[in-house]
C-alpha cells in the first residue's frame, strides 16, 4: 500500500460462496485479481502437497520409481494457504514482492532503504516542528548568550543544542563557530 495505494485484490468465490474451483480429477484450483493503476490481472494457483501433488477432496496415492507415495486430502487450511500464495504471485506479476514469491527473505537493500526512509521522515517531521532562527530575531539574543556563556562546550555540541529548539542555518552555523573561535 505504500508503493501503490489504490491497488486492491478479489479473491474469485464461486455461487456458494467457496474461494475455489473443484475437479475430481484435476484437484483444487484458487484464482486471485489484483487491480494497480488501473491495470487487472488475474492469477491461479492449484492447491498442491509439499512434493507439488494436487490435494483433492480425497486422499490418494501414486506410484514412483522409489516406491508408492502418498498425498493427503485438502483442508481449508490447504487452501487458505494457497490463496495467500496465489496473492503473492499475483502481484509479483506487477514487480511487488518478487523476493517473497521466490522463497527469500527481506532483501538486505530493501531493509537498508526502509531505514534510511524512516529515519529521513523522521527527521524532516522533526525539522519541520522547529522554529525559525534568523540573525536579528527576537530568540537571537538569547541564543548568542546561550553560546557565549557555554563556549567551552564546542561549535558541535552547541549546534547540536540549538538545533532541538530551532532550523541551524549555515549563518546561525558561522555565527556559534564564530563565538566560540573568539578570544
Amino acid at each position: 500500500k505504500e508503493k501503490c495505494p489504490d491497488a486492491t485484490y478479489k479473491i474469485w468465490k464461486d455461487e456458494q460462496g467457496n474461494p475455489y474451483t473443484y475437479n475430481e480429477i484435476l484437484g483444487y484450483m484458487c484464482y486471485t485479481t489484483v487491480c494497480i493503476e488501473g491495470e487487472t490481472l488475474e492469477m491461479w494457483l492449484p492447491v498442491m502437497d509439499g512434493a507439488n501433488k494436487a490435494m483433492k477432496a480425497e486422499g490418494y496415492t501414486y506410484t514412483t520409481r522409489y516406491g508408492d507415495k502418498s498425498v493427503e486430502a485438502a483442508s481449508m487450511f490447504d487452501i487458505n494457504k494457497t490463496i495467500m500464495r496465489c496473492l503473492v504471485k499475483n502481484l509479483a506479476m506487477f514487480g511487488l514482492a518478487l523476493y517473497i514469491y521466490a522463497g527469500e527473505d527481506l532483501p538486505q537493500t530493501e531493509v537498508v532503504a526502509l531505514a534510511e526512509e524512516k529515519a529521513k521522515a523522521e527527521q524532516e517531521r522533526k525539522t519541520a516542528a522547529l522554529l525559525p532562527l534568523k540573525k536579528g530575531d527576537k530568540n537571537w539574543d538569547n541564543i548568542i548568550n546561550y553560546v557565549t556563556a557555554n563556549k567551552s562546550q564546542g561549535v558541535d555540541k552547541l549546534t547540536e543544542m540549538v538545533g532541538k529548539k530551532y532550523k541551524v542555518t549555515a549563518t546561525v552555523i558561522r555565527e556559534i563557530t564564530e563565538i566560540v573561535n573568539a578570544k
